[in-house]
């Protein structure tokens, strides 16, 4: 039996931080960072089941299609994703009244929508970047058993290139599920390595006030390959997704609106317009699944 420490529920039986019960949330689920964007997707329902939200979790499960999709706002960070993949395993492979794993598990199908700057210059702002590896530079995973899942040889190769210093600790590579990936596949998705970083500023190179370890890192990380799949973008949730996601049996894919080029220095004219075209074509592939 899990102790009630490790596995805190609220009064009314739900989990703790995402405040669900296992009947609020479907098998396919749809991840935002922002709550406020959650309702940018629920807005193409036909019907709306329930809306949960604790802090920055905001849950609403609903039917798209004739498809049943829950869609859930992580907030921003590696450490927030640690929280909702635990918890949404939970909510599906664990019996909360009797606190013990159930016999049979069920894996779950969990796509990010995000928003991000790309690193290349050909991958151009409006565009969508498919991540077929997270790349993550924030640690969080490194405390789970991750040597059967992660990529050794990709990680060598980026330590190697880009010159990593691992005071910082070790990089680790997931890839994301083969079959979301086939499913969202076409000629206007871009895909690559997704670098996820521990923070907004210094972790991805911004310089306010305060100097940073490597000044140059950047500029390797814009340049890493490996067998031909280059670095695409960089930003704070796809290496944890896929890390717990294989850990825990779970099919996750991470698909983001290029709203920002920087190696080109460029802008989105309309970002709302990217992110609502990807919202889109989400929820029309997911439809048919």
């Amino acid at each position: 039996m899990i102790a009630s420490s490790e596995l805190i529920l609220n009064p009314d039986g739900s989990v703790y931080h995402l405040h669900l019960k296992p009947e609020n949330i479907a098998k396919d689920i749809l991840f935002v960072g922002d709550q406020n964007r959650v309702e940018k997707i629920t807005q193409h329902f036909e019907h709306i089941e329930c809306t949960i939200q604790k802090r920055e979790f905001k849950t609403q499960t609903g039917t798209y299609k004739g498809k049943r999709i829950t869609v859930i706002s992580t907030g921003i960070g590696p450490d927030n994703i640690d929280i909702v993949m635990n918890e949404l395993d939970a909510l599906v492979n664990i019996d909360l009244e009797s606190r013990t794993i159930k016999r049979e598990l069920t894996s779950l199908n969990i796509v990010r929508i995000g928003t991000s700057g790309s690193l290349q210059a050909d991958i151009p702002v409006d565009s969508f970047v498919m991540s077929r590896y997270g790349l993550g530079l924030d640690n969080m995973l490194r405390s789970y058993q991750i040597d059967e899942i992660s990529e050794k040889e990709i990680e060598e190769a980026f330590i190697y290139q880009t010159n990593w210093d691992l005071r910082k600790g070790r990089p680790y590579v997931v890839k994301g599920s083969d079959s979301l990936a086939a499913l969202f596949t076409s000629d206007k998705i871009f895909e690559g390595f997704t670098g996820t970083a521990g923070g907004f500023y210094g972790p991805q190179g911004r310089v306010l006030r305060l100097p940073i370890q490597d000044i140059e890192l950047n500029r390797r990380m814009d340049s890493f390959q490996f067998q031909g799949i280059r670095m695409t973008n960089l930003e704070m949730e796809t290496g944890a997704i896929y890390g717990l996601g294989k850990l825990l049996g779970h099919e996750c894919l991470s698909l983001n609106a290029i709203i920002a080029n920087r190696a080109t220095g460029t802008f989105s004219k309309d970002p709302y317009k990217t992110v609502d075209e990807l919202i889109e074509y989400t929820l029309n592939r997911l439809a048919i699944a």
